[in-house]
């Protein structure tokens, strides 16, 4: 999907994930780690998350395969019908979340104290409020997407955290009180409008398409049962919940516990985003035409071509991954200061972003693993092993939960066990004929190596150890850190590069 959008679009894709740390960043500015930031961070992403989970991933598993098939009539009558449920279903729900605000306040930020029950109470209104945009979006978003229009899509989230940024960056700089949950409510209710209207235009010429080619008594098809829907889903839903839900948990250690650890977050997820899934999504349509071309015979050309193109994929994210991990075990608390340690942030939240980034780098690796077996999974049409593998990793998070395990580090290596878990029983259901084939484990060892002896070295040095500190406060240590930190990145990829062929062959498919 990525080499059809262009350069253009690719480039609005990666603006608008840089653009979502820049958010956090004025975010941490204006809130620091405060149990205001906690209830801000809930407020600002509960609408995009719960659409996410709820609908947008499971509108392009559904309504794509079904829009291949009709005119453009018949798929402005599905989007339609479509609408109106996602309008009338989001209205109940935002009405129920602004009837039991208290509970629901209660259940997303526990670490809230009394005073701040209010301001987290406030929050669920507002974010309910902003839901049915945030439906709506997503439906016009996945009709962008079939409409290969990804100039409107990617775009539009840059409306949105442009919005919010500017709110943000305004109550930093003339203070953020009582009435920050009001006003940055105000601005996400805006967001979300400006985004309608962007994509609305976007998709003006839709509208224009309406001449019917059926005869107007003919009954439309019916839409998908509720089974192809709730697959798709727990599929598109399941990966976003995993961090929301380990964020919430850690929001039961007290005040600020919930922001800060959302920031740590923002440390695995630039480079798993920028990086891993990318590479995986690039692989797409190289391993799906691989697997429509072979008959199932290991000798046939087409099996051949499926696992040239699995390999490259997974030699490439696994590379990128064990670089990423290495930057961040000997940078990270640098790269928190830059991108955290702005205005109210002080030195001992950023000690403890870096620290349990640290621990969550190491998930980098078996979520590179999981990408590509998703991808393969979604080529061969087996998904639902997919969706095993993600509730696997999320009851092993709820169990934690459970049993009172809910600081930031320990949360952090609970993601990583069940990203493990998951990996095993995505690869796992590839069979072991495709393991042996697809899995270059020669090739992925150079780069764990140099990650390992990367660790052992930061380890023994200690020298980023009381590194973080806010931005006005760095100095030339800190550069050479940030140095020592790239360098690692590139030692590792080295590694990959002169270890044997894979990756050289990898980087030029």
């Amino acid at each position: 999907m990525f080499l059809k959008a262009g350069l253009l679009s690719l480039l609005l894709l990666l603006a608008s994930r840089v653009l979502g740390v820049l958010r956090e960043t004025a975010l941490a500015a204006a809130f620091g780690s405060s149990g205001m930031a906690d209830v801000v961070i809930v407020m600002l992403t509960l609408p995009d998350w719960l659409a996410g989970v709820l609908v947008s991933g499971a509108l392009a598993y559904v309504l794509l395969p079904r829009w291949a098939t009709e005119s453009a009539a018949q798929q402005n009558a599905t989007q339609t019908r479509v609408a109106r449920r996602l309008l009338w279903g989001s209205l109940v729900l935002a009405g129920l979340m602004c009837a039991a605000q208290g509970p629901v306040a209660a259940l997303l930020v526990p670490g809230a104290s009394a005073a701040l029950q209010g301001a987290a109470s406030n929050a669920v209104v507002w974010s309910a409020l902003a839901l049915p945009a945030a439906m709506l979006a997503g439906l016009w978003a996945t009709r962008l997407q079939h409409e290969r229009d990804f100039v409107g899509l990617y775009s539009a989230n840059l409306v949105v955290n442009g919005v919010l940024i500017a709110a943000l960056l305004f109550l930093g700089l003339y203070g953020a009180g009582e009435g920050a949950t009001q006003i940055l409510g105000v601005f996400l209710l805006l967001a979300v409008v400006l985004r309608l209207l962007w994509q609305g235009w976007r998709m003006r010429h839709v509208r224009q398409q309406a001449l019917p080619v059926e005869p107007p008594c003919a009954a439309p098809a019916p839409l998908p049962g509720w089974r192809i829907w709730m697959w798709a889903a727990l599929g598109a839903g399941l990966p976003l919940t995993l961090p929301f839900v380990a964020r919430t948990f850690a929001s039961g250690a007290g005040e600020g516990a919930l922001a800060t650890f959302n920031y740590a977050w923002k440390l695995v997820e630039l480079p798993l985003v920028l990086a891993i899934q990318l590479v995986a999504s690039l692989a797409f349509p190289a391993i799906a035409r691989a697997h429509a071309a072979q008959s199932g015979a290991d000798d046939h050309p087409g099996a051949e071509d499926m696992a040239t193109a699995v390999r490259n994929a997974l030699v490439l994210a696994w590379t990128l991954a064990c670089a990423a991990a290495a930057a961040l075990l000997v940078g990270a608390p640098v790269i928190a200061s830059l991108l955290f340690g702005w205005g109210r942030m002080q030195a001992p939240a950023l000690e403890q972003i870096a620290a349990w980034g640290r621990v969550g780098a190491w998930g980098l690796l078996p979520q590179a693993l999981l990408a590509v077996a998703l991808t393969v999974l979604a080529s061969v049409g087996r998904m639902r092993f997919a969706v095993l593998a993600y509730m696997l990793a999320l009851a092993m998070l709820v169990g934690m939960g459970a049993m009172g395990l809910v600081t930031g580090g320990v949360l952090m290596g609970g993601l990583n066990a069940g990203f493990l878990a998951a990996a095993l029983v995505a690869w796992g259901a590839l069979g072991v004929p495709a393991l042996r084939r697809w899995v270059p484990v020669r090739t992925l060892l150079a780069p764990l190596l140099a990650l390992v002896a990367v660790a052992l070295l930061a380890s023994g040095w200690g020298g980023a150890e009381g590194l973080a500190a806010p931005v006005r406060s760095l100095e030339w240590k800190h550069v050479g850190t940030l140095a020592g930190s790239a360098s690692a990145a590139l030692a590792v990829i080295a590694s990959g590069w002169f270890s044997g062929p894979g990756l050289r062959r990898a980087l030029r498919s």
